[in-house]
């Protein structure tokens, strides 16, 4: 999409963005479910032990990051304000950045935060079903073929991690 010259985006333009953000957002997502989900396998199939500390570090270190998201979110969000309102600095460099500290601000604020509460719910009910498949084909089976289950769940686990970082450029 080329908008030099255009002072006003056209509605099909408008459009156009909207279907490329989304596309990429759900691309996104599928990609960060998948990673969860197979790493979540991963560490149940490994050890049972080993899965409980797995949780708890997903649940306190998502419980502060969802924390931090929020506060600084609503931080950047309001810092733009500070500068309109108080100090009356519309239009200088301090306000451009501003800017930007609410366009990021917004999302961690009203998304990002909020999403940590559904993946730390899923990791630890799905993690706990697991847990106990794990459990059961160990006896079954034996602890090497858990153990290549755990390799081979944490290798596509990866995958999607990388997909997710390397695989969603936007090419030009």
């Amino acid at each position: 999409i080329k908008l030099e010259g255009v002072e006003k985006a056209s509605v099909e333009d408008s459009k156009k963005v909207v279907q490329i953000c989304t596309e990429y957002a759900q691309k996104g997502m599928f990609n960060i479910f998948l990673a969860v989900f197979f790493a979540t396998l991963a560490f149940a199939f490994l050890e049972p032990y080993f899965f409980i500390g797995y949780l708890i570090s997903i649940a306190l270190f998502g419980l502060y990051q969802a924390i931090f998201m929020a506060n600084a979110g609503g931080a950047w969000d309001n810092a733009k304000k500070i500068v309109e309102v108080e100090l009356k600095a519309k239009g200088t460099d301090l306000h451009s950045a501003t800017i930007v500290g609410d366009t990021v601000g917004d999302p961690f604020k009203d998304t990002s935060s909020v999403a940590l509460n559904p993946i730390i719910k899923f990791t630890t009910l799905f993690g706990l079903l697991a847990v106990e498949l794990a459990v059961s084909i160990t006896e079954t089976q034996g602890a090497s073929f858990t153990n290549i289950l755990s390799v081979g769940c944490l290798a596509v686990a990866l995958f999607f991690v990388h997909r997710s970082f390397y695989g969603m450029r936007i090419g030009k």
